[in-house]
């Protein structure tokens, strides 16, 4: 704690935690979760499904690789800001290109050091996730009362239609493939599959994946109806991770979806693709107490009985209870039970709420996407 503290969080119930701020000055107010991977703190603030949100990051060493554009899952970052133990350290790293602060105040994103995250931590598990208010002032002046109005003034994420504000503005080709030692990331050259990606907030790294399990990639926006996305004659559609509550995006995503599968194509999806898949077959999504956020979650496969580490970002979780006959649950969570994956009985349509693409395990989960271009494959020959 600094002897003037040029920081404060402040909860709804009225709890305030004093720091250290760095990054850009100024209030955010948001949902606060904690996730509690050792690395990946540059994708985590660029990943779409942290829209809404301020982030308390469990392990103290945060900033101390420092940030490259090569890690940017946007173009900027999307999460509301970031609560860490120890304030970041110059960076110790040869692909390091900045500082995660000045990256941090460049991009309009506020920081905290020098907090309690263990404690802090405790109290988002024991109450769910609670609304903030935080505020960066380097004179160390806080309006206490005002800041806690804009806690209690949020209105959450339930009801929220997040995708619609992530989603990119129109379509585009993707073609960028995984990052390899010692080339970088490359680019598909041959043909491949026809995969329309639809866009709720989607990682570059899943599209990568994609790319390299040899899908040709374009890339709609959440709103594209049933017909856009046929009209592109896919081999197979891909349902993107993005924030917000599925059921707000849903009311426009599902009647898509639910045209996409009459017409008989591989599906795909991820996290809230998972959660859009689930609705369009008749399911229920419901909110978790504070979610699961982190690089450590093990989850069972059902399909092969193997256990998988993955990496989780979501507030909202498929009810397993709700899944209609026709719907198999095919992975579930070893930490809490809940509902990781499915798939549509006979049919090569399939969702999981974790993130393959981050590779945590490292290499537990790219099946999926080989999977996915499996199933194109066989469709295409039963056609031919």
């Amino acid at each position: 704690m600094p002897e003037t503290p040029t920081a404060c969080l402040v909860l709804a119930d009225g709890t305030i935690f004093y720091g250290k701020g760095f990054g850009a000055t100024g209030i955010c107010v948001a949902e606060l979760c904690f996730n509690t991977a050792m690395t990946g703190y540059q994708e985590i603030m660029t990943d779409p499904s942290y829209a809404g949100q301020v982030v308390t990051f469990t392990f103290p060493h945060i900033g101390n690789t420092g940030v490259t554009s090569e890690d940017d899952e946007t173009t900027d970052p999307v999460a509301a800001g970031m609560v860490v133990k120890w304030d970041p350290t110059e960076p110790s790293n040869w692909r390091a290109q900045a500082e995660l602060t000045d990256w941090l105040a460049r991009r309009g994103r506020v920081g905290m050091g020098g907090v309690d995250t263990r404690r802090l931590t405790r109290a988002i598990r024991a109450q769910g996730a609670p609304h903030v208010a935080m505020e960066h002032n380097p004179e160390g002046k806080f309006d206490l009362e005002a800041l806690i109005a804009k806690a209690r003034g949020f209105n959450g994420l339930e009801g929220l239609d997040l995708a619609k504000e992530v989603t990119c503005a129109q379509s585009y080709q993707w073609d960028e493939t995984r990052w390899a030692w010692p080339d970088g990331f490359g680019k598909r050259t041959e043909k491949g599959h026809k995969v329309v990606a639809v866009d709720y907030g989607a990682k570059r790294d899943i599209l990568r994946c994609l790319a390299s399990a040899g899908c040709d990639v374009t890339v709609l926006p959440a709103t594209a109806t049933a017909e856009e996305v046929l009209a592109h004659e896919p081999d197979g559609v891909f349902l993107s991770n993005g924030p917000g509550d599925p059921a707000a995006t849903g009311e426009y995503a599902v009647p898509m979806i639910k045209e996409v599968l009459e017409a008989d194509v591989p599906v795909f999806g991820i996290c809230l693709g998972h959660q859009m898949l689930a609705l369009a077959l008749g399911a229920k999504t419901i909110k978790m107490n504070h979610g699961h956020h982190g690089a450590n979650h093990p989850v069972k496969d059902h399909t092969t009985g193997k256990v998988e580490i993955t990496s989780m970002n979501h507030g909202f979780t498929v009810d397993a209870q709700s899944l209609p006959s026709g719907v198999s649950e095919t992975h579930v969570s070893l930490f809490d039970g809940s509902n990781c994956g499915i798939a549509l009985d006979g049919k090569p349509v399939f969702s999981v709420q974790y993130h393959p693409e981050a590779s945590p395990g490292p290499q537990d989960s790219y099946y999926l996407f080989e999977r996915f271009a499996a199933a194109m494959a066989e469709r295409a020959l039963e056609k031919a």
